[in-house]
């Protein structure tokens, strides 16, 4: 069985991120708006460093206005990740990008959402949940309003959790306490994007928002007694390291700290970020990791479940998923 077939358990997906080149041109083709600097001469997203990505990222938004674009953007990333064999995936959805947090209107957008992902899944399609997530650099206020969009969408099936991008370097994490207590209360699982940039003190940092998960979090690698608190502790980091090389986190995938981070006991995913922006999919980062590290579909099974554990599903969901989850022979 290839690594295309072997099934997956995905938890780090922007869902805007997960945009294909030709939809967003597309869609601005629709739309009538210009889109300046976010492509190269292929037609590729087109960016040189971290704010670049992200200068890119955002204008690569401009046309996804409506619940309806994110409901069509949701059946493209579905079919992308039914072809790598990803049954399970969690998205990162923005209430700041799409309706400037406005839950009113965010109820309108996790609806349409809900119902494509519903539609696909029907379709043979993954298994998909979304994780409002609010944008770091657009400051704590807005972060409140993410968290209430967050929080107002809890138990209708399709949120689960909420978590924090954006850039690391602006602000510190416990400035957005307020947002990630308010979606603690509202029972919703919690992650957040630290250690990309900063060092070792900024995954300490998050972890005292009460997360569960770390998004990335590669420079925990450089502390042995942060690793030692980590794996005692069953903190996951959901590593990503197509896009950790791309974007210059790691100098090359050879000396991506995954394999020390794995020595150390400490539990980590595999996911894509932003796939389009990276050349990323679930099958190509599985191949990078045989090529690199030697791994095995024995390493992406035990990857599988502590993915599978990890996830803000509930039980039922979680229960079958893993009975799509076959251990290889």
């Amino acid at each position: 069985m290839s690594w295309r077939e072997l099934p997956k358990v995905e938890l780090h997906l922007h869902l805007e991120g997960a945009a294909p080149p030709g939809f967003i041109r597309g869609l601005a083709e629709e739309k009538g708006i210009r889109l300046d600097r976010v492509f190269d001469e292929r037609g590729d997203y087109a960016f040189d460093d971290f704010a670049g990505f992200l200068r890119c990222y955002e204008a690569a938004c401009a046309p996804l206005r409506t619940p309806e674009d994110h409901a069509r953007l949701i059946a493209v990333v579905a079919e992308e990740l039914a072809a790598n064999g990803v049954v399970y995936a969690e998205l990162f959805t923005a209430p700041q990008i799409s309706c400037g947090a406005d839950a009113g209107a965010w109820r309108d957008y996790s609806v349409a959402m809900r119902e494509a992902a519903l539609r696909a899944e029907a379709a043979g399609g993954p298994v998909l949940r979304s994780i409002p997530t609010c944008v770091r650099h657009l400051g704590p206020d807005d972060a409140r309003r993410a968290a209430i969009c967050a929080a107002e969408a809890a138990g209708d099936g399709w949120t689960v959790g909420f978590g924090m991008g954006g850039d690391e370097t602006v602000g510190r994490q416990q400035d957005y306490a307020w947002a990630f207590d308010c979606a603690r209360e509202a029972g919703l699982g919690l992650t957040s994007h630290a250690g990309e940039w900063r060092g070792p003190s900024e995954v300490r940092d998050a972890l005292e928002l009460g997360v569960s998960r770390i998004g990335h979090g590669i420079r925990a690698a450089e502390d042995r007694a942060l690793m030692d608190d980590l794996a005692e502790r069953g903190i996951v980091l959901e590593l990503c390291p197509r896009s950790n090389v791309a974007l210059g986190a790691v100098r090359s995938l050879e000396r991506h700290p995954i394999e020390r981070l794995r020595a150390a006991e400490v539990p980590v995913t595999v996911s894509t970020d932003d796939p389009p922006f990276f050349g990323a999919t679930m099958t190509r980062e599985w191949e990078d990791l045989e090529r690199a590290f030697g791994w095995t579909p024995e390493d992406l099974a035990a990857l599988n479940r502590t993915a599978l554990a990890a996830a803000f599903c509930d039980e039922a969901t979680r229960t079958r998923i893993a009975g799509m989850i076959e251990e290889p022979t």
